[in-house]
């Protein structure tokens, strides 16, 4: 009898410790800020002045993330709508290419709540299958830089769309050329 209530006592304790730990591992909200548990025991006034400090606080805060995220998305769509190119048939990178990526890459260094998705694009000559591949190792070749740089891979993604989806319908040297690009979709976790 003694056993089977010391047994029991153990499981109660158990229960108890585990109920206490996963009660403070509590997810942060979106913008980082834990709620604070109120004072047990304070007067009215001594709790209103601190849920007015408290909420001066994190209006503050939450202003400063909304300002952060806001620069952010600014420096995303500077991104998103600088292109690198590439010579017929090829997917080195050149000088041009190689400044963009080290903006991007030092960019996402510095804000690793993003990543990127890189789409590998071609012009209109060529087979359909081999547009496809020429368009990943064009995406390839900026993904290999930027996680040379130290972007961690699993934040680089890559797609190809060989010629699917041209910039300029045209026909001619100066369509084609702005159609053998890659182009960055960046992502945030």
């Amino acid at each position: 009898m003694r056993r089977d209530r010391y047994k029991l006592h153990i499981c109660i304790m158990i229960t108890l410790v585990l109920i206490i730990a996963l009660g403070g591992c509590t997810r942060y909200r979106e913008t980082g800020v834990r709620e604070a548990p109120m004072p047990e025991a304070s007067t009215s006034a001594e709790i209103s002045e601190s849920a007015e400090t408290e909420k001066t606080g994190r209006t503050a805060s939450e202003e400063r993330e909304r300002l952060l995220r806001e620069e952010a998305l600014k420096e995303v769509q500077v991104f998103e709508t600088r292109n690198i190119h590439f010579e017929f048939d090829r997917y080195d990178l050149g000088a041009e290419a190689r400044t963009i990526l080290d903006e991007l890459g030092t960019w996402l260094l510095e804000n690793r709540d993003f990543g990127v998705v890189i789409e590998g694009h071609c012009d209109e000559r060529g087979t359909d299958e081999y547009n496809l591949a020429l368009g990943e190792r064009r995406a390839k070749a900026a993904r290999d830089y930027l996680v040379a740089m130290g972007v961690g891979a699993g934040r680089v993604g890559t797609i190809s769309y060989g010629e699917e989806r041209p910039l300029d319908p045209g026909n001619n040297e100066e369509a084609w050329a702005k159609n053998r690009r890659a182009e960055f979709v960046i992502k945030g976790r």
